[in-house]
């Protein structure tokens, strides 16, 4: 590609327009023929990248959606600003699998909708938006708010919990986007997930899992407790009952399936017996959750949960709790 054009398609994510090339020297045929060779890849009526630009992306799909944001955004820009669950995908956020490819925006000044994709007229306050190249994308926290306002519940707080455990946003900026967006449609529903939103919740198991908790009317456990015995640390828990001595424990597959610092799955599954054991040992409860336990079997799960917590722990406690980060109380 001439270097005239790929000063032009670098900034904006490798995307071009048949005027930017003309404008580099190419005659109009030639962008036909380029595609036809397959050199360059037409991603809109007269918008392009090129052919590497396109596979580079192929496994990336927040670099993919991005690159279908830029398409739209080369011919609408400098209004609009990438939003919604197109802002979550660009920005990394957890967004549901079902949400369609559609390019969603929000400009100003400005409600249309087109051939994939739809511009919503919203006001789009400084702070609320961050640069994105030579176009913009809403800010995390105001991301979390839009697609709250049209997700379920769950999916909503799915996504904050997980914004809040990478740091990517804090609890006051959500509180402050949900403020900002009072009276707007659907914001009953995003107040009520950023209320639910726990920033200590690992992975999207354990938010389903506390959500179903809560919804089965039983009180929400403590998240990420240490348990430490005379002889230090034993392990860390997902969730804990305090006045029954009930560990939760939220039991995904991937971490047998793809373990973490060069383990087996064997090995990870000893090490987790062998923790289990070791809390069993000094009387604690535990109880697996697993994602097949969310759904028809759950009431067998909520009955076995009920029951542990409305027998109060009576033996004598051998162990310490400590909210994982606070340091261990010293013994006299």
């Amino acid at each position: 590609m001439h270097p005239t054009l790929t000063s032009v398609a670098e900034p904006r994510f490798g995307v071009f327009t048949a005027g930017d090339a003309v404008a580099a020297g190419y005659a109009r045929e030639d962008v036909g023929g380029l595609v036809a060779r397959g050199r360059w890849v037409r991603l809109r009526r007269g918008v392009y990248a090129d052919r590497a630009v396109v596979d580079a992306v192929a496994g990336d799909p927040a670099a993919r959606h991005r690159l279908n944001c830029a398409a739209v955004l080369v011919r609408l820009a400098p209004g609009p600003a990438v939003s919604h669950t197109s802002a979550a995908r660009v920005l990394g956020l957890v967004a549901p699998r079902s949400q369609d490819d559609c390019v969603r925006l929000t400009d100003e000044a400005q409600w249309r909708r087109g051939r994939g994709y739809e511009v919503t007229r919203a006001s789009l306050p400084q702070g609320s938006v961050l640069p994105l190249g030579p176009f913009r994308v809403t800010a995390p926290a105001r991301t979390l708010v839009d697609c709250a306002r049209g997700w379920s519940l769950e999916d909503a707080v799915v996504a904050m919990d997980d914004a809040l455990h990478r740091r990517l946003v804090e609890p006051d900026e959500l509180t402050a986007a949900v403020l900002a967006q009072t009276h707007w449609l659907g914001i009953g529903g995003a107040a009520r997930a950023a209320g639910l939103a726990d920033g200590r919740a690992e992975s999207p198991l354990e938010t389903r899992g506390r959500l179903r908790i809560l919804g089965s009317g039983l009180p929400a456990p403590e998240l990420q407790v240490e348990i430490h015995d005379r002889h230090g640390f034993v392990g860390r828990v997902d969730g804990w009952y305090e006045e029954a001595a009930v560990a939760v424990e939220f039991d995904g597959f991937v971490k047998y399936e793809v373990p973490r610092d060069d383990r087996s799955p064997a090995r990870v599954a000893w090490e987790e017996k062998r923790r289990e054991d070791a809390l069993r040992a000094l009387d604690i409860r535990v109880v697996r959750i697993a994602n097949a336990d969310l759904g028809p079997a759950w009431p067998r799960v909520e009955e076995r949960l009920a029951m542990l917590l409305a027998t109060p722990f009576a033996g004598p406690r051998r162990f310490t709790v400590v909210p994982a980060g606070r340091p261990v109380p010293r013994s006299a």
